[in-house]
């Protein structure tokens, strides 16, 4: 059982309805870990905050332990039923449902189960979604998992985002759930509101609030590596995420639950 922290942002956005706010929880990397019993302890810290929906910046397994699946999948189908719940894929969720892969099969039935249960997985697709007034679109981007590569990945064009995700919508607020944030200057460029992304673990020794050591793919201080960003009105936010795999190591870099308060 392990422990983590909640950080809340409060992001300004003008689309967002006058005197309203509208809160989210963010879930990233947890790599099927548990926090109390079927994660009661995550589940509690949720519900105490009453999130107006659940967004999921991808990573919820780890690829090579197909126990991770049911912790997530208990989490998520829990989740659920009280909250919307939307669920951007990660590249370990993108490695496991390719053609061929040992658990394809255990996998697929994973998606099935939470489909089944409400939980919207949105693989470059987009979800119209109203909150206290306020027009939003989540964006579930999924990145070909060329873009994952160690230590060299190519560029994200701007280009290459629009193939993938289309425009946004001009008039309502654009959430993305973007799992790495290596290419976040393209998703500023794509014109999202709120970008939230994981994957780096806070960088696994973090010394500031933005500054972490090495990324997944092995670049030192990456850009982007945790906490929250701002371009042109713009905001992005890295969660340091809730889990680890392989190694799980963290110096100075506590797991973390984040919420988010949008305002006008």
């Amino acid at each position: 059982m392990g422990e983590f922290r909640t950080v809340t942002y409060e992001v300004h956005n003008p689309k967002i309805k006058q005197n309203q706010s509208v809160r989210f929880a963010v879930l990233a990397d947890v790599h099927g870990s548990e926090f109390g019993t079927d994660n009661c302890d995550l589940q509690a810290k949720i519900r105490e905050n009453l999130p107006d929906a659940i967004l999921v910046a991808g990573d919820m397994v780890v690829r090579k332990d197909v126990s991770t699946l049911e912790n997530a999948r208990k989490l998520l189908i829990s989740l659920a039923k009280d909250f919307p719940v939307f669920y951007g894929l990660g590249n370990h969720e993108s490695k496991m449902k390719i053609e061929g892969y040992p658990c394809q099969s255990e996998y697929l039935e994973y998606e099935q189960s939470l489909r089944k249960a409400g939980v919207h997985i949105l693989t470059n697709e987009k979800y119209e979604f109203q909150a206290k007034g306020t027009s939003l679109v989540i964006n579930g981007l999924e990145l070909p998992l060329e873009y994952y590569h160690k230590p060299t990945s190519p560029k994200l064009t701007d280009q290459a985002m629009e193939q993938l995700m289309g425009k946004p919508e001009p008039d309502a607020v654009n959430i993305l759930l973007a799992h790495s944030p290596k290419y976040g200057r393209t998703y500023f460029n794509w014109g999202a509101d709120l970008i939230l992304s994981g994957h780096y673990h806070g960088g696994v020794l973090r010394f500031s609030r933005h500054i972490g050591t090495i990324s997944p793919q092995l670049m030192p201080f990456p850009r982007y590596c945790c906490g929250d960003f701002y371009q042109d009105g713009q905001c992005m936010i890295v969660s340091a995420g809730l889990g680890e795999h392989t190694m799980p190591l963290r110096i100075h870099n506590p797991r973390e639950l984040i919420f988010i308060e949008m305002k006008s």
